[in-house]
């Protein structure tokens, strides 16, 4: 089975955590409730402190603070109509995977987010993997169609993988 996701390590606190494993697992059961060909497809994971995140979240967004997650699409992929559902991309050839595009994961805003939260931070983590591998295939949460179709997503993915809905009350 090949690799899905190129994890790159910035902090070495994910490579404890584990970060490559859970990436890989999120992804596989992104993939599988899509009906997506996980051989055709790669992205990039890279986790890195809240320092860093807040140099790309304020290069790319103009927003200079430190945020838990940020994607960048290799393409836009978006639904046209409001609450529909994304174009989504096709497969490479095995030896040479369509390229979905990059995430970016902060370990401190990671961190407090799940103790605030009362979860486990592998759980917490599982989920915003799930919700920027979304954004690569072209789901958004800007309107309120998209975002409720992009949160169902989210949720059924989640439990796939045995994780309670993250969205619930």
């Amino acid at each position: 089975m090949s690799e899905l996701v190129e994890t790159i390590i910035e902090d070495d606190r994910w490579e404890a955590f584990g970060l490559a494993g859970i990436a890989e697992a999120a992804a596989r059961a992104a993939f599988a409730e899509l009906g997506l060909a996980e051989a055709g497809f790669s992205l990039c994971l890279m986790g890195c402190d809240d320092a860093r995140i807040a140099e790309l979240n304020a290069d790319f967004r103009g927003k200079p603070q430190p945020t838990n997650v940020l994607s960048w699409p290799s393409e836009e992929r978006a639904a046209e109509v409001e609450g529909g559902l994304p174009d989504m991309p096709e497969p490479g050839p095995e030896d040479m995977p369509e390229e979905l595009g990059d995430i970016a994961i902060a370990w401190e805003t990671c961190a407090r987010e799940a103790a605030e939260a009362g979860k486990p931070m592998a759980d917490h983590v599982t989920h915003l993997v799930v919700h920027g591998l979304l954004h690569l295939l072209g789901y958004d949460h800007v309107r309120d169609g998209d975002a409720g179709r992009m949160e169902a997503t989210e949720v059924r993915i989640l439990a796939r993988l045995g994780l309670s809905d993250p969205y619930s009350a």
